[in-house]
């Protein structure tokens, strides 16, 4: 497994070098057989990692693995992340919650409130999560079904989402750089970007891994009313640009980062 898992990253980085090389390439750079590069393939495939054409394959930029794949990666991180964001949410009466592992995480954290509150999902498994809790009323938005992220998307979700308006959303991201946070899916990215306008204060959840990544679809730049939840201070550079636009940062375990002229 160890060994099958150290060439598919062998796959990964070759096709990051030159995404035109082809099953007979890699075979030869690998000293596998074809067959074993088209079965690593596959599964890359299946794993969002990359997408197979005609005799080789493309790496998706920042792809990332199913849902269910990334519910069993850095959990004890997107957990802390979860529990310090629960305490974010102040007297918060009504929440948007977007998808993802993180805010999956969250959701489960969230369940044990003993408080009435509303949350307003595209998630099914968020929603699923909630309702054991009596005082959680949970508005499922409406859309089309994504069954491996298990949530909606597309006009109906975007135009019911401009009917609420709510103090704070929580949402997680593929990638975080200079440029803000994107996702590498472009439908569940209008989505989360439709939350963000419709709160007056968004939570990013996202650990160290999506530092300096740029997925797919830009969901918002840096802006004043976005707070990044994480559970490692992002490099200088990064750091700086967050602040310089009044936007924030908490860090599991360390004092919050807060631009001087940010509220």
């Amino acid at each position: 497994m160890q060994k099958k898992a150290a060439r598919q990253n062998k796959i990964r980085a070759a096709l990051d070098d030159d995404p035109a090389l082809r099953v007979n390439e890699l075979a030869s750079l690998l000293r596998v057989s074809t067959e074993t590069i088209r079965r690593d393939l596959f599964e890359l495939e299946q794993a969002g990692a990359l997408k197979r054409t005609y005799g080789g394959a493309v790496r998706n930029p920042v792809a990332e693995p199913a849902l269910v794949e990334r519910l069993k990666i850095m959990v004890h991180e997107r957990r802390a992340i979860a529990q310090l964001a629960l305490t974010m949410i102040g007297d918060s009466e009504s929440l948007l919650i977007g998808g993802g592992a993180t805010c999956l995480h969250f959701a489960t954290a969230l369940r044990g409130i003993s408080r009435n509150l509303v949350v307003v999902t595209p998630c099914y498994g968020i929603a699923a999560e909630l309702a054991t809790n009596p005082l959680i009323q949970v508005i499922m938005l409406p859309g089309y079904f994504d069954g491996r992220e298990g949530l909606v998307h597309g006009p109906d979700t975007l135009e019911a989402i401009q009917r609420y308006r709510v103090p704070m959303a929580i949402l997680g991201a593929s990638g975080v750089d200079n440029s803000g946070l994107s996702d590498a899916m472009p439908a569940a990215a209008q989505v989360f970007a439709a939350m963000i306008q419709h709160a007056s204060r968004s939570l990013i959840l996202a650990d160290r891994t999506k530092f300096n990544q740029r997925a797919l679809s830009l969901v918002s730049a840096w802006r004043r009313g976005l707070h990044l939840v994480t559970d490692t201070k992002p490099d200088p550079r990064l750091s700086a640009t967050i602040l310089a636009a009044n936007a924030e940062i908490s860090v599991v375990n360390a004092p919050t980062l807060v631009h001087e002229n940010a509220v």
